[in-house]
């Protein structure tokens, strides 16, 4: 997690009206020199002020295009505000010109998935993992998967080791991508092994989905492990050997929280309910695959989105997701006539995401317009000289690693599934 500054008292003694009237005036003065992103995770009084919604990848694709539609058209986008997390704004820096700057109104905004893989030990399993196959005279290769929850230095490693991104919708087709080898095609009688990275959940899904018997041909890699002097992080030699995918112990805080036994708790009330008045389960691939295997239909954001958008009035659903995307698709079906409600009571929110909020992102806006940036001046004091604050920049070097895995999942998957 980057140190985020403390803002001025004055924005958090605003109200959310006087906040939202700022924020729109902010703007306005900008006008096509700023775009603002909002994931769908965000809080409804962010999302109010994005110019478009959506999910990570897709949000910075938009923004890319809208970066050259503009361009076209003689205007000139200078800045990116990605109301969402650290490595969305990476992603989002590496797919724009230099010239423009992303900017996250809150450097704490992180994801605990994405840090649960760093580069140093990702290198270090990388390197004790071969090293542990050869012993057993294994010679075939190990491919790397990254899902793009990471950062930019991790999709960098795996680019540069013959590897590629992938996404919760387009999963499936990176994985039998990698299996039929990669960027060489595998060879008779070759082994191919895939290390899934960050996420242990949505790679054991999609391994299962492949044919791969999960219990038996895939394992666990855990760094905490490794840094308490377990050489390869819990797992064994032997199920090294005997594994085709090797998942890292990563996982996503919220989707953690849904459990076998909330649908287990829907099944059991409505199992004197005929089939016709029964809840569907709708989860996303993050959950554990207890939950998958218990739910009805399993999916990316986007997924889910357009299928209680297209589902029959007077349908029930119980949607495993985070809780405001769930709330807005409850109003929403509602209107309708749809019946939707969060798979699980516990608070499933994204807290990383949360801590973009208004007061952050007025804060980056004020200096974008030289509003309250003179020195001692109040933060309601025009003319001060401009900051763009919190700029998101990749290391160049880190950025064209990073871009051939996510070239090589944009050539090897069809097009309009790069969703997360």
């Amino acid at each position: 997690m980057l140190w985020q500054p403390s803002l001025p008292d004055a924005y958090h003694a605003m109200s959310d009206a006087e906040l939202a009237e700022r924020i729109a005036a902010r703007r306005q003065r900008l006008g096509d020199r700023l775009v603002i992103l909002g994931h769908h995770y965000q809080t409804d009084e962010v999302i109010r002020h994005a110019d478009f919604t959506g999910d990570s990848l897709k949000l910075s694709q938009l923004a890319a295009s809208v970066v050259e539609q503009r361009a076209a058209n003689g205007q000139k986008v200078e800045h990116i505000i990605f109301c969402g997390v650290h490595f969305m704004a990476e992603t989002a820096d590496m797919l724009t010109p230099d010239s423009v700057q992303v900017i996250l109104p809150d450097l704490s905004a992180g994801c605990s998935m994405a840090d649960m893989a760093s580069y140093e030990d990702t290198v270090e399993a990388w390197d004790v993992i071969h090293a542990t196959l050869r012993q057993s005279g294994w010679n075939g290769r190990i491919i790397p998967i990254t899902y793009v929850n990471s950062s930019a230095a991790i999709k960098a490693f795996v680019g540069a080791h013959g590897g590629a991104c992938c996404t919760s919708s387009n999963a499936d087709q990176v994985f039998d991508w990698a299996m039929n080898g990669g960027t060489e095609p595998k060879q008779p009688g070759e082994d191919i092994k895939i290390l899934f990275l960050p996420d242990q959940h949505l790679g054991r899904n999609t391994s299962a989905r492949y044919g791969i018997n999960t219990d038996k041909h895939t394992c666990v890699y855990d760094p905490r492990r490794a840094r308490r002097g377990e050489p390869l992080g819990g797992a064994s030699a032997q199920q090294l050997h005997d594994s085709v995918t090797i998942l890292w112990a990563g996982h996503c805080s919220v989707h953690k929280l849904f459990r076998p036994e909330h649908c287990d708790a829907i099944r059991a009330s409505e199992k004197h309910l005929p089939p016709s008045e029964k809840t569907t389960i709708l989860v996303h691939p993050e959950c554990c695959k207890e939950v998958v295997d218990k739910s009805d239909l399993s999916g990316s954001t986007e997924f889910i989105i357009n299928t209680l958008r297209n589902a029959e009035p007077g349908s029930k659903w119980a949607v495993g997701t985070e809780v405001h995307l769930v709330a807005r698709m409850v109003r929403e079906c509602a209107a309708r006539g749809v019946h939707a409600r969060i798979l699980s009571d516990c608070h499933c929110l994204c807290t990383t995401m949360s801590r973009i909020d208004q007061p952050h992102l007025l804060w980056v806006l004020d200096g974008l317009c030289g509003v309250g940036t003179a020195k001692d001046a109040p933060i309601d004091q025009e003319g001060g000289p401009t900051k763009a604050r919190n700029v998101i920049r990749v290391h160049p070097e880190v950025r064209q690693h990073a871009l051939l895995a996510l070239d090589r999942m944009l050539a090897h998957t069809a097009a309009g599934t790069m969703k997360d």
